[in-house]
């Protein structure tokens, strides 16, 4: 197994830890009261600084639970924290709903996966494999397309 090792900046900040075996995600939480106004976004403090094993990331992702309740997201959903960052842990939320939403301090507001890496070369060419898809995107399987 590997280890995420973490600096507290913020003597009330809370390491991040799975709350069921078989979780893919650890809650982070907030180390500061804020109020998040409709239809506005904030970056929340965790007070972590967090060393990830080498050839990972950490991507931080919406709680499900704030998501469908209170209609709140992490705005760049999944943001990315990569191996070689040592700031303070940020999380990005947007509320879309038309309260202002209230997170407390030691409040669960993202949680953390871990992923590993595909390091990638790049190369220039004149042309690509075909497939049967081809350009077909945004909506060409039929999904989110109006039926009327």
């Amino acid at each position: 197994m590997k280890t995420v090792k973490f600096i507290k900046t913020n003597n009330d900040a809370i390491i991040p830890d799975y709350a069921h075996e078989g979780d893919a995600g650890m809650d982070i939480y907030s180390v500061e009261d804020m109020i998040i106004e409709s239809m506005d976004w904030k970056k929340i403090n965790t007070g972590l600084i967090m060393e990830l094993p080498k050839g990972t990331e950490g991507q931080i992702r919406t709680k499900s639970g704030i998501a469908l309740n209170n209609g709140v997201f992490v705005l760049n959903t999944p943001g990315t924290i990569d191996e070689n960052y040592r700031g303070e842990v940020g999380v990005i939320m947007y509320n879309l709903n038309k309260t202002p939403f209230v997170i407390k301090k030691g409040q669960k507001i993202a949680q953390l996966v871990i992923h590993e890496v595909c390091y990638c070369k790049t190369k220039q060419v004149t042309s690509l494999s075909s497939t049967s898809r081809g350009e077909g995107g945004f909506g060409s399987t039929g999904l989110g397309k109006n039926k009327k």
